[in-house]
């Protein structure tokens, strides 16, 4: 008898599956250390709703975590990274589960993305900009196509800048391929973590999201990937395909830059350097090895 027969009847080895993928998706994911004093205070130099965007930067930007982050951690490099440029910046927290403090990014993605869309609702309110720009980690550069596709969310959005995002799913070095043999895993995910689930390559969410194409009209977008990444695989699954969008390898930048999924997202400032440059084409520069300074 083969081994993943023996398998399909055995609920240990289901369990043990599921285990396995929620594990290595929580070992790659940035690491949510914040106390909850720290996530109830206002964020240094971000998330101020008293800022108003500059002639220079004349939208706010909205940064979306990535699944297992929250609005402080995936974004204490980054955000006051954009700060210092003169950009009024703004994090939510999304996709929470009913007694899962600081891990959010597990809730079914439509849901989650509706709570985008009444986030940037108040953002807009608040600085009075007719439009945001959009950057997200992970989940968080592929969740707002669905908030642009089907939310309305093209018309309060000029720019989407995914840093490693799953745009078409994941089969996570390989292991969301052995789900066919190990009966009812899926399930187990759909009931316990839907945004999981949902973020699996071939997914309902996933097929549903990228039918009639990648991208919306009056949008521009970015994609920044590294070959290296571990988590959203195989990475040029990464890339979107249409007008108006920038697919950028990290290592085509600076070759011996060795970030994965977690630090393309948290401390790269090539990465950063260069989601500078699409919020403000205009005034961007090359990206380099060296960008790693200022």
């Amino acid at each position: 008898m083969l081994p993943w027969t023996r398998a399909r009847r055995s609920p240990r080895a289901r369990r043990t599956l599921a285990a396995l993928l929620l594990a290595v998706t929580a070992l790659v994911a940035p690491a949510a250390t914040a106390t909850a004093a720290e996530a109830a205070a206002p964020s240094r130099g971000w998330n101020d709703y008293s800022c108003k965007p500059s002639a220079a930067h004349p939208r706010p930007v909205v940064l979306v975590h990535g699944t297992f982050g929250n609005s402080v951690d995936n974004w204490l490099v980054l955000a006051p990274y954009l700060v210092n440029r003169g950009y009024c910046v703004f994090s939510l927290d999304y996709g929470q589960l009913p007694g899962v403090p600081f891990f959010n990014g597990l809730g079914p993605i439509d849901k989650s993305a509706g709570q985008l869309d009444v986030f940037v609702d108040k953002v807009l309110g608040a600085t009075g900009a007719p439009k945001a720009d959009l950057v997200g980690h992970s989940q968080g550069g592929m969740m707002p196509n669905y908030y642009l596709k089907f939310l309305g969310g093209a018309d309060k959005v000029n720019a989407l800048v995914g840093i490693a995002p799953d745009n078409h799913g994941t089969t996570l070095l390989g292991l969301t391929r052995l789900l066919p043999y190990f009966p009812g895993v899926e399930d187990l995910l759909t009931m316990n973590t839907p945004g999981l689930a949902d973020q699996v390559a071939g997914s309902a969410f996933i097929t549903k999201l990228n039918a009639g194409g990648d991208t919306v009209p009056g949008v521009r977008y970015t994609v920044i990937a590294t070959r290296y990444d571990e988590v959203v695989t195989p990475y040029r699954t990464q890339y979107l395909d249409g007008p108006n969008v920038r697919n950028v390898l990290l290592q085509d930048l600076c070759p011996v830059d060795l970030s994965e999924h977690v630090a393309i997202g948290t401390i790269d400032r090539i990465a950063f350097h260069e989601v500078a440059n699409a919020l403000d084409p205009a005034h961007a520069s090359p990206t380099t090895c060296a960008s790693v300074i200022g």
